[in-house]
């Protein structure tokens, strides 16, 4: 189903995310660049949608203005109600911490740690007794199916491996909203399956997922597309 990128149909209340005729403009030495123009939409709470598009077409800009990464230039990004864009940047620190997960091309696991002490890594800053961290990282390695590799080091890892190393450590805070970026960039195409595969299966555990990827190799797995060109929303598409 294509839609004017200015406009959405789904009703305000049923929405968790809602975009609203964002604009994103950055000043370079060469000029000025338009990275996203006034797109908008809505994604519904445990949504599994893909943000397609060849590179330069806006798709990481979004992902950081969803994860409060970055802030409009103009219009709203509303998660809940709530404008991220006008938070505080320490309101803006404990919504990325406590509620977003995110998931890089590269899997950034810092090699001197095992699995288990990369995916804890976010917990350490958080006033929770030692039992109950113990209880998230478990959970987090059982659930990206990487418990068995949790004493090793990265680099004793395959890359498929390692990314879904690097998606235990988004799940550990137990986020609601996870974004991930090009996850299967760098992985050969039966790694690239059994990562998308796993962010299926936690989208289908009830939290809302947002992938971004120009490979096109990853739409079987997305039931609904978002897609990109140049700073605009072109068309969206449920499958």
């Amino acid at each position: 189903m294509a839609m004017d990128g200015a406009h959405d149909s789904r009703p305000e209340g049923s929405s968790y995310i809602r975009v609203e005729r964002v604009t994103k403009v950055y000043e370079r030495d060469n000029g000025t660049v338009y990275a996203l123009r006034g797109v908008s939409f809505a994604v519904g709470k445990g949504e599994l949608v893909g943000l397609m598009g060849p590179s330069g077409s806006g798709k990481s800009t979004l992902l950081n203005l969803l994860g409060g990464l970055d802030r409009p230039t103009e219009g709203r990004v509303i998660v809940e109600a709530t404008d991220i864009g006008k938070l505080s940047s320490d309101a803006l620190a404990l919504y990325r911490r406590d509620r977003i997960g995110f998931v890089f091309q590269s899997s950034y696991l810092i090699p001197a740690l095992t699995v288990y002490e990369n995916v804890a890594l976010p917990l350490v800053p958080l006033p929770l007794a030692e039992e109950e961290k113990r209880g998230r990282v478990e959970r987090a390695l059982e659930e990206c199916n990487i418990a068995h590799r949790a004493g090793h080091l990265p680099g004793e890892l395959s890359g498929g491996e390692q990314q879904r190393a690097a998606v235990a450590r988004a799940l550990v805070n137990d986020p609601e909203l996870l974004l991930a970026d090009e996850p299967t960039g760098e992985l050969d195409p039966e790694n690239a399956s059994r990562v998308m595969e796993l962010l299926t299966q936690i989208g289908e555990g009830g939290r809302t997922v947002v992938v971004a990827s120009h490979d096109e190799g990853v739409l079987a797995w997305l039931p609904r597309i978002l897609r990109l060109r140049e700073g605009e929303l072109e068309a969206d598409e449920t499958r």
